[in-house]
């Protein structure tokens, strides 16, 4: 009987009799070499459904998008013509050290920390609105869309920017585990007339005449 076995685990041939003592054929001449060194993939860790958010080091700063040079218009004022440049591109970004929510899971946190969301639901899964500010892929707002038309006459230049909010993130599970990480997002965006004679009264003004006024106005040596 045991010739039989061994003839059967030389040979590949299947026996359907359970012969009691004997033991199971090992790996043979044929076997594939590299499955006897296979291992078993690690499981995927994902983050929690029921963690909790703690937000740190929230900053809120005015952004320079896009400005124009100025013109010169005469009594009356008008329409400006010089489109606006773009100097800044404001993008949503979320980042973390390990398994975290989806981008606007904790885009909708940091929505509500800031008060740009107005919501009594726990996750964005279980509220009832949607909002851009969620989306990790909004675009960032056109330029000269809203044009100013000044009424008098002057040296004018138009320039546009968004309010920008940025903070660190925690979010902790109930089992222990925490990840932490950063999430950056643009809430309102403006255009703003501005007059190259007149001095800056903010840092965003400032940098605008620096970018667009001659150095002998007043606005731009206000600034040096």
């Amino acid at each position: 009987m045991r010739d039989m076995v061994g003839r059967a685990c030389r040979t590949g041939l299947v026996i359907g009799v359970l012969v009691t003592g004997l033991g199971a054929c090992t790996g043979g001449e044929g076997e594939d070499k590299a499955d006897q060194g296979r291992k078993t993939a690690k499981p995927v860790v994902t983050a929690c459904a029921n963690g909790t958010f703690t937000w740190s080091h929230l900053t809120e700063r005015d952004r320079l998008t896009g400005v124009a040079d100025p013109e010169r218009l005469g009594k009356g004022g008008g329409a400006l013509r010089n489109p606006m440049r773009r100097v800044y591109t404001p993008t949503p970004s979320v980042r973390a050290d390990g398994p975290a929510p989806s981008p606007a899971e904790i885009l909708f946190s940091l929505g509500k920390k800031t008060g740009e969301i107005d919501s009594e639901a726990r996750t964005l899964a279980q509220a009832d609105d949607t909002w851009s500010f969620t989306d990790v892929r909004q675009p960032a707002p056109e330029l000269d869309n809203d044009r100013v038309e000044p009424r008098t006459a002057g040296e004018y230049l138009q320039y546009a920017g968004v309010r920008e909010v940025a903070a660190d993130f925690r979010y902790s599970c109930p089992d222990g585990r925490t990840v932490s990480g950063h999430a950056r997002n643009w809430t309102v965006d403006f255009t703003v007339l501005t007059d190259c004679a007149e001095r800056p009264d903010s840092p965003l003004a400032r940098e605008v005449a620096q970018h667009s006024c001659e150095q002998t106005s007043d606005a731009a040596r206000s600034t040096s």
